[in-house]
């Protein structure tokens, strides 16, 4: 952990700058779901955190649209006192912080359009005196298909990992070996939640430079998003389908709530510390099923898709 003295004591400056992108980015991503969607619009809650704490945030939510069947674009603003559990939960040292980001998550219609989920966070951590003793980024974004297009794949990780070469060749496969082990199911033989994409945490700088670029790093995956994931649901929302296709869509729905409610960190750290139940449910699908020791045939589209969620592949062509 960095000491007080390589940190500036007043950081609203920079943390100013992160908001006002944190909120671009959010109204960037909506405009452009709306206009691919062509039928729903996103409604707007502003919050306040409840019971005096520090802070709120902007959830914005579509539903029942021609293409997207359920979404949320969320921003937070949050900071206060390090509680008990956010020390044990977060192995965090301190005794105030601050964090701000933007999560989302999209829920196609059509089976043949995938999910999407992202986030793109900032943290700072204080001491008793005010000094910034810590400060990170971390974020990702990864796919979760119903019906395996390699196409989609490659176009999809090959946008990430333009984007990332722009700030070091190593780093696309390093953020992809943590994506894919992260959003796993390991009470499903580790069978993973989609096809990955990237994912990275604690991304620290030694001093101001280095913030910078990591500010511009965080920045340039938040821009990519659209250009990773628009182009395939053009593709593919207009793909015919019916009720075997739906019914494997929510039984792989299934799964991706299995994940979120058993295994994903930031879930249940939120459910657990009393944040705000309303956007941390938002994630989830509105449609969902459990077969009973359900089994694609073998050979079939289904079961292609589940042979790469039992064993994730390299996609970049």
């Amino acid at each position: 952990m960095s000491t007080p003295s390589t940190y500036k004591t007043d950081t609203a400056e920079f943390r100013g700058r992160w908001i006002h992108y944190v909120y671009e980015l959010q109204e960037k991503i909506c405009n452009a779901i709306e206009a691919e969607d062509g039928s729903a619009l996103f409604a707007t809650d502003d919050w306040e955190r409840a019971e005096g704490k520090g802070g709120g945030g902007r959830t914005r939510v579509i539903v029942n649209g021609n293409v997207f069947e359920k979404g949320g674009v969320n921003t937070s603003v949050v900071y206060g006192r390090l509680t008990d559990k956010m020390r044990t939960g977060l192995n965090l040292d301190g005794d105030k912080w601050f964090a701000c980001g933007l999560s989302l998550v999209l829920h196609p219609l059509n089976p043949y359009v995938p999910t999407v989920h992202a986030n793109w966070r900032y943290f700072e951590l204080y001491n008793e005196e005010g000094y910034v003793i810590d400060r990170w980024f971390g974020g990702g974004t990864d796919l979760t298909p119903y019906y395996l297009f390699e196409e989609d794949a490659n176009h999809f990780h090959q946008t990430l990992k333009n984007t990332l070469d722009l700030f070091g060749e190593d780093l696309y496969a390093g953020y992809k070996k943590n994506c894919d082990e992260y959003f796993v199911n390991q009470h499903r033989n580790k069978e993973t939640r989609g096809i990955g994409g990237i994912f990275y945490d604690h991304l620290r700088a030694e001093d101001e430079a280095g913030l910078e670029k990591l500010l511009s790093f965080q920045q340039a995956n938040g821009n990519a998003f659209l250009d990773a994931y628009l182009p395939i649901v053009q593709k593919r929302k207009d793909t015919l389908y019916g009720e075997r296709e739906t019914v494997w869509q929510e039984i792989r729905r299934g799964r991706y709530v299995e994940f979120n409610l058993i295994h994903d960190r930031g879930t249940i750290f939120g459910l657990k510390t009393k944040g705000r139940t309303e956007s941390i449910l938002m994630s989830l699908p509105p449609r969902a099923r459990w077969v009973y020791d359900h089994q694609p045939e073998p050979g079939t589209e289904e079961d292609k898709l589940l042979q790469v969620c039992l064993q994730p592949k390299n996609w970049i062509v």
